[in-house]
């Protein structure tokens, strides 16, 4: 060991408890039978005196103030033989208990494959205080998923939200992403998007993690901020496993839109130094291309002639290349038999190039002369009046964005049996950047009344409609048909999150004769600043002659021919190769670059105390949390005018707001387990969701027409009485019977509000006005029900049958004032009624095979102003296939086939009497095969 290691590690010893001892204990770890792999979650009892604990992750327990005498040490573990052992705890000192335990019927308990897999998850779900799901290391890698958002969507109650077919936000219960809390390492993770709380977990890889804790109630020994589920993130621990191991993972991935190969590799190992001392990290790298198609409609309308119709149509063609780079580096030091130190670190990298080609309709100049065939509207230029025109523009975005998540955290445990004592330091940033990015370069073809151009738009298909020109269409696709009309070139658009924060916590526990009481408290403090800084120049001509035909292109649609197109690099190379013949805006150049500019800090002090009482049947915890927060908030109000010679004034004026407030979050949370296969939960508790530190943001615009749009720094957080209870029954074998209710009172939820009553805002009037506000109270209730078995009981080759299968569903409604003042009830954003997920598995010999659907029911996406223009999104199942094969003992062969229905997104309105496209996308497949080697 180093020097300098030397140092750090004796810092973490000074701050622990490590000298601390006690007469009377019993401690020692859990092992499979091999005494390979630690066992976290195992419940160890002590018969005789009643008295219960789960080992840790190391697969650590500790009795302490045992009285002297000869006991029966008893340990349990889902899937495995219940062991027993005597031992003799002397007047002074620590007895050793360690176990090796079989599986039921022996064999061993190793946590790998399917059938261990789900053994590990069980038993940590069962030795839980509140309700939660987990997802463990290796089985994560039995479904072919792509980052954590995707693994976690195969728990009960969870599922996700798609970004270009990709999983990207988790959904728990149904409810808004931004109603969680995400952690890695026990870290909250700040978010890299410049308007969201929510953190975006296709940034992290799901090569990089050992677990995935969902904790979907609150004790007061957590963040208290969060509604859905606070989710625990945890990378790897030299100490998990009891020997060293290295893990390589190669492999391809192809889709079959974008017809590319692309590679993907991972890493990962354990290292021990000495008995005391070990290493662990991870690294990966996926390079992914793939291609979307897309249809979008907006600003519906019915003309006097009974035509209905999107007064805007757009399709688009989308080629993207996504890559990943994530690692993770920790480092684990036994200090003594009673205290652990760590270090740990995690790294995530995710670049997404775009480039999209997008062919746009205006028909807002037809009104009444559009006319209706059956499904197919009609739009002849040679009706319009002098002056008006059919518009339409051929643009190209050429977008390259990266996000990164960076934490570090260093602290302690130690656990003595009868005093605990943990600290942990740590920092977190997020960041989403851009530096160039054509976003986009929009070419303009005006087709008037002389230009014999006449399209017909077919909305007969279930999902999208189609057009062609049923006269002019030379004219209409010709490129050079079509001008440069504007720039927008985004020269830096950056998003910066970050969090240092602080925590120590203390527990005593106090021995009886029938279970142990234990009194504990902590404190923390997190200091949070998140800014956002947008700089845009806007280039509305070009000093010669510039057409779509100098940037020619070969689009890769397939829904149908959209036209003429730009080619992906030929927009960026114009401009680069001639920037001074392109004319900036300088008015709206500022005004793009100032309306989103802000800066939030956001510092919470929290402290907390709790008792809790532990028997071997009965587990009580009660206590409360306090939380202060203080904000201070900097933004602009931008106003655009005119002055008396009719020139356009923009005006931009710094803005500061403070504030503070304080929130009390009591709980109690009972856990009942009469016997080993039964547990019961029951958990009351109070929760806080600050709002998005973007919609607090001081930033207030208003145009030339009036139009206002404001942040409200005013925003109240959400606040929640919560209240679960389940019942868990565990089968002899590996598999369990889950049920449980939830109910969540909120208020002061948050909604974009919309106005049309004149006001003053700091002496600028306005005419409309769209802003965040305040709910009343919504309500959210619902049912989770989770059914796992594996089918050992069978008789061959049917014993390796396996199946989990779960279904959520969710009662979200709340109320909210219409333009008139009227209320009006609504479901919840992102909130689905039904969810589900199926697995069926099958795994004997060197073969594991797994089929996997999920289905997420239809949700309001975004509030309308009226129910006729909410948007909502589509129902969605997906099924993926994974196989694999184990060429030898330490080689696996696999292939993965993701999103075999080629599964679609879809969002309309109800408007008219039917459902009205908004967006529709598809993705294709992608198939992935490589090879896993351990040693």
């Amino acid at each position: 060991m180093n020097r300098s290691l030397k140092c750090v590690a004796g810092l973490l010893a000074s701050a622990s408890f490590a000298t601390l001892a006690h007469a009377g204990e019993v401690a020692g770890h859990v092992n499979d039978a091999t005494g390979t792999r630690a066992l976290q979650s195992a419940t160890v009892r002590i018969v005789e005196l009643n008295r219960e604990v789960e080992t840790d992750r190391a697969g650590s327990y500790v009795f302490g103030d045992v009285p002297a005498g000869t006991y029966t040490l008893e340990a349990r573990y889902v899937g495995a033989e219940v062991t027993t052992q005597s031992v003799t705890v002397p007047a002074t000192g620590r007895i050793d208990g360690s176990f090796d335990l079989p599986a039921i019927g022996g064999g061993d308990i190793l946590v790998t494959g399917q059938t261990a897999n789900l053994t590990s998850a069980l038993s940590r779900q069962k030795a839980a205080d509140g309700v939660e799901s987990v997802l463990t290391r290796d089985a994560v890698g039995q479904f072919p998923d792509q980052n954590v958002a995707e693994s976690l969507r195969r728990l009960p109650g969870l599922n996700i939200l798609n970004d270009q077919g990709e999983g990207r936000y988790v959904s728990v219960r149904g409810l808004d992403p931004d109603l969680n809390g995400t952690s890695v390492n026990g870290v909250r993770l700040p978010a890299p998007e410049s308007e969201s709380r929510s953190v975006a977990l296709d940034v992290i890889s799901s090569d990089t993690i050992e677990s995935i804790e969902v904790k979907k109630s609150f004790t007061p020994d957590m963040d208290g901020d969060f509604i859905g589920a606070s989710v625990e993130i945890h990378t790897t621990s030299a100490f998990d496993s009891k020997k060293n191991r290295y893990n390589i993972s190669a492999e391809g991935s192809w889709n079959d839109y974008s017809n590319k190969l692309t590679p993907k590799g991972s890493f990962d190992f354990t290292q021990k130094i000495g008995d005391d001392f070990g290493v662990a990290g991870s690294v990966s790298y996926y390079k992914r291309k793939f291609e979307t198609d897309n249809v979008e409609m907006a600003d519906w309308t019915e003309n006097d002639q009974g035509a209905v119709y999107g007064e805007t149509l757009e399709y688009r063609d989308y080629d993207v290349e996504r890559t990943r780079i994530n690692a993770a580096l920790s480092f684990d030091w036994r200090v003594s038999d009673t205290t652990k130190a760590y270090v740990r670190g995690n790294w995530s990298q995710f670049d997404d190039h775009e480039y999209r080609r997008r062919t746009t309709f205006d028909f807002s100049d037809f009104g009444d002369l559009a006319t209706a065939d059956g499904s197919t509207v009609g739009f002849d230029t040679a009706d319009l009046d002098d002056g008006d025109k059919l518009t339409v523009e051929r643009d190209h975005k050429d977008r390259f964005e990266r996000q990164r998540i960076r934490s570090v955290s260093i602290g302690s445990d130690t656990d003595t049996g009868v005093w605990k004592f943990n600290w942990q330091a740590s920092y977190a940033k997020s960041t989403e950047k851009e530096t160039f990015s054509l976003d986009p370069m929009r070419f303009t073809g005006e087709f008037e009344n002389d230009s014999g151009v006449a399209v017909n738009v077919d909305n007969s298909g279930r999902y999208f409609p189609t057009y062609s020109a049923s006269r002019g269409g030379s004219v209409l696709n010709d490129a050079s048909n079509y001008v440069f009309d504007r720039l927008e070139l985004t020269t830096l658009s950056d998003s910066q999150d970050e969090e240092w924060a602080a925590k120590a916590d203390l527990a005593r526990t106090f021995a009886g004769d029938n279970g142990d009481f234990t009194v504990q408290a902590g404190a923390k403090a997190r200091w949070r600043t998140k800014s956002y800084d947008f700089n845009m120049s806007r280039f509305n001509d070009y000093d010669g002659d510039l057409t779509l035909a100098d940037v020619p292109g070969k689009q890769t649609y397939r829904l149908l021919d959209m036209g003429p197109v730009a080619s992906k690099r030929g927009p960026a190379d114009f401009y680069l190769a001639d920037r001074d013949g392109f004319e900036i805006d300088p008015e709206n150049s500022l005004l793009d670059s100032s309306t989103t500019d802000y800066q939030v800090k956001e510092d919470i002090t929290a402290a907390y105390l709790l008792g809790r009482w532990d028997s071997a049947t009965l587990r009580v915890i009660g206590g409360v949390r306090m939380e202060h927060t203080r904000n201070r908030m900097e933004g602009n109000l931008v106003a655009v005018s005119e002055n008396d010679d009719g020139d356009t004034v923009i005006d931009v004026s710094p803005v500061t707001y403070k504030r503070s407030y304080t929130n009390w979050l009591p709980s109690l949370t009972l856990r009942y387990s009469p016997q080993q296969n039964l547990v019961a939960r029951f958990a009351g508790y109070k929760t806080v969701v600050r709002p998005k530190l973007g919609q607090l943001a001081p930033r207030y615009s208003i145009n030339e027409d009036g139009e206002a749009e404001f942040g409200n720094p005013e925003l109240k957080p959400y606040q929640a009485w919560n209240f679960d209870a389940g019942f868990e029954y565990y089968f002899a074998k590996n598999g369990a019977f889950t049920v449980g209710g939830f109910y969540k009172s909120v208020k002061d939820y948050t909604y974009s509000a919309f106005s049309t009553e004149e006001g003053v805002f700091n002496g600028v009037e306005y005419t409309e006005l769209r802003m965040p506000m305040n709910g009343d109270k919504a309500e959210i209730a619902g049912v989770e029900v989770s059914y796992s078995q594996v089918f050992s009981m069978l008789p061959s080759p049917f014993d390796g049958l396996l199946t989990q299968l779960n279904y959520t569903y969710t009662y979200a409604r709340g109320t909210a004032l219409d333009d008139d003042g009227v209320a009006r009830r609504f479901n919840l954003p992102n909130a689905s009624k039904n969810t589900f997920n199926v697995v069926l598995g099958y795994e004997k010999g060197p073969i594991s095979l797994r089929a996997a659907g999920t289905f997420r029911d239809k949700y309001l996406d975004e509030l309308g102003d009226a129910p006729e223009t909410d948007r909502i999104v589509n129902r969605h199942f997906q099924l993926d296939l994974s196989a694999k094969y184990k060429l030898t003992e330490n080689i696996r062969l696999f292939a993965d086939w993701v999103n075999v229905n080629n599964a679609k997104f879809y969002a309309y309105q109800n408007f008219a009497g039917a459902q009205r496209l908004l967006q529709y996308e598809e993705y294709g497949s992608t198939v992935k095969f490589g090879a896993r080697m351990s040693f």
